[in-house]
């Protein structure tokens, strides 16, 4: 029977409240009372599901969904031990325009593993009812992380250990791994590789990354001379190292490199740099990959059991074919190899394309003092920085907000398309807010919208990773007309002095720069691995009818082969899931 309590709650009756709801829901859990769980959620009630009951990552929308998923898979989960968490106690929340809610955490068990969730409890005719709940997998029993009461205790306290090899001898023979292969080879050091090697070798997973650069942090440190990251900082921290205090809001791409190079170390990554896929090779009857790798001390070939691809969810750089390129007296590149703006000082300048990229190089070759046109072939979203990003990151992510760990089981517990009902009002009032930027766009004739569906930039972030641009100062000067705007015409070709648009117009140019974003992360498996492994794989990115993510984090149809990527606090929060995944593999964990 679900709990009454009056209207008016404060912060000890939350406490209340959610401690007797979730005693009824801990009875109903544990003994497998399918009717009695669901008689405590409300009639359209999301139920996400990290790895703790299904094995997999999913959401359940709606009673119905939700009794099937329980039917199926709460017998053999055998919950015990459910507990309210009172570090962070539950507490009401009323949030601007909608129903007020209590809020909190929980912890479980399994014989497989150790659990948190999180439940959102509102007023139902009276009782209290939970319209969110979250259950996800922390640690397998036997591969719990290293962490806290379980880290190491050093090479010299070891017993058996000798004052033969010091702690740096032990690394570099761990690093090289010249007597045995890795369990896990990571393809990419960028954020997603970081995050889910770190995730691994805290399990006990002997992990190895390749990055084809010189050093760890390059796929920052090489791009553009301008670029800053648009999150802001509270949402960007590496899993188990958080940045320090005095980290700026938003970070410079060089101070990311140089963080990303001190965590690989930090956190005694296995990283081998300027070394390169060769070949692959799957043994589906040992269910091993034979990985040949270019590296400077030579070719090596490892054989590991599971493959990630991290090289970015976005993919391999969109590069059209125009007509006329090879004509062109000038320079063309795509917008990924894009240095600074300082190389074309008085010079022309072309960008094509009027997303992130697109702005972010126009903006640093018109400071650079290039005269400089952008061309923007279909609309685009724009929002200010100032406006956007706190709506978007909400009360979770800034300096105020809960511990990061707990944000991040908040955010978890909002499925992906409930983030897209709610990105629709918060399009709506950010834009509300950004009213004079937009309408100094339009009057120069920049084409806009407000997003797939009305959702804004979430709704191109899920989709396809790009689309959109945060205003950190170029929508100005497209406004000001200080950056020149083509609008409304693609390319058609090339010509010796620049480009030839579909309606006729000619533009001279010394460099064209083709901001023309990423193909499918799917198809740098194709490059790399073949099309025999592509084709087992989903598109990466937009939302499945499973309510999460394609492609990511989870099983892609080829054995032993994963994809990782995102934004840091996506990579943050989900690379636990997939190491989850690749460790109960390769211990043999049986689970259904």
């Amino acid at each position: 029977m679900a709990v009454a309590v009056g209207i008016e709650t404060s912060r000890d009756e939350a406490v209340d409240v959610f401690s007797r709801w979730l005693e009824e829901f801990a009875a109903s859990m544990e003994s497998a009372d399918v009717p009695g769980v669901t008689c405590l959620l409300t009639a359209d009630c999301w139920w996400r599901d990290l790895l703790a009951l299904t094995w997999d990552l999913g959401a359940f929308h709606g009673v119905d969904k939700i009794s099937t998923m329980l039917s199926n898979h709460l017998p053999q989960a055998s919950l015990t031990d459910i507990a309210m968490v009172t570090e962070v106690a539950p507490r009401l929340q009323s949030p601007e325009g909608q129903e007020p809610f209590v809020e909190g955490f929980f912890t479980f068990e399994t014989p497989l593993a150790v659990g948190r969730g999180v439940a959102r409890l509102r007023q139902v005719e009276g009782a209290w009812q939970a319209w969110t709940v979250m259950t996800g997998m922390e640690d397998l029993k036997g591969h719990e992380r290293a962490l806290g009461s379980r880290r190491p205790v050093g090479p010299r306290h070891v017993p058996g250990a000798t004052s033969q090899k010091n702690w740096k001898d032990l690394r570099e023979a761990k690093q090289a791994f010249t007597d045995r292969s890795p369990d896990v080879v990571v393809l990419g050091a960028g954020q997603g590789g970081l995050a889910v090697a770190a995730n691994l070798g805290l399990m006990g997973v002997e992990t190895l990354i390749l990055e084809k650069s010189e050093r760890v942090g390059d796929g920052w440190r090489k791009r553009y001379h301008s670029l800053v990251l648009h999150d802001p900082v509270w949402a960007d921290h590496l899993p188990y190292l958080p940045f320090p205090a005095s980290w700026p809001i938003y970070s410079a791409k060089d101070k990311v490199a140089d963080w990303f190079e001190f965590y690989a170390a930090a956190m005694e990554l296995n990283v081998w740099t300027s070394a390169e896929l060769v070949s692959s090779e799957y043994d589906e009857a040992e269910g091993r990959w034979t990985l040949r790798v270019q590296t400077p001390e030579g070719e090596r070939v490892v054989r590991p059991r599971d493959v990630i691809l991290a090289t970015g969810a976005a993919g391999e750089p969109n590069i059209p074919a125009i007509p006329g390129m090879d004509t062109f007296q000038g320079t063309a590149y795509h917008s990924s190899g894009h240095g600074s703006g300082s190389d074309w000082a008085g010079k022309k300048a072309v960008v094509v394309g009027a997303c992130n990229s697109g702005h972010d190089i126009a903006q640093d070759l018109y400071e650079s003092g290039a005269e400089v046109t952008m061309v923007q072939r279909s609309s685009t979203y724009i929002m200010s920085q100032e406006h956007g990003i706190p709506a978007i990151f909400g009360s979770l992510f800034r300096e105020d907000g809960p511990p990061t760990e707990y944000a991040d089981l908040l955010s978890s517990a909002y499925p992906w398309p409930m983030v897209l009902d709610g990105a629709v009002a918060q399009t709506k009032a950010t834009a509300e807010l950004d009213a004079d930027l937009l309408a100094s766009l339009d009057a120069v004739g920049f084409q806009m919208n407000d997003g797939p569906d009305g959702t804004g930039l979430m709704g191109y972030a899920l989709r396809n990773g790009g689309g959109y641009y945060i205003d950190v100062g170029a929508s100005r000067l497209i406004a000001e007309r200080k950056i020149a705007l083509a609008q409304g015409s693609g390319v058609a070709e090339f010509t010796p002095t620049g480009i030839r648009l579909e309606d006729g117009r000619e533009l001279d140019a010394d460099l064209v720069v083709l901001a023309t974003g990423y193909s499918n992360m799917r198809e740098t498996a194709r490059r790399l691995f073949g099309d025999s492994v592509a084709d087992k794989c989903p598109l990466v990115l937009g939302i499945n009818e499973d309510g999460e993510i394609g492609g990511l984090y989870r099983r892609t149809g080829q054995k032993g082969f994963w994809f990782m990527g995102g934004p840091l606090a996506w990579v943050r929060i989900y690379a636990k899931h997939l190491a989850l995944q690749i460790t109960a593999d390769q211990g043999g964990v049986r689970h259904f």
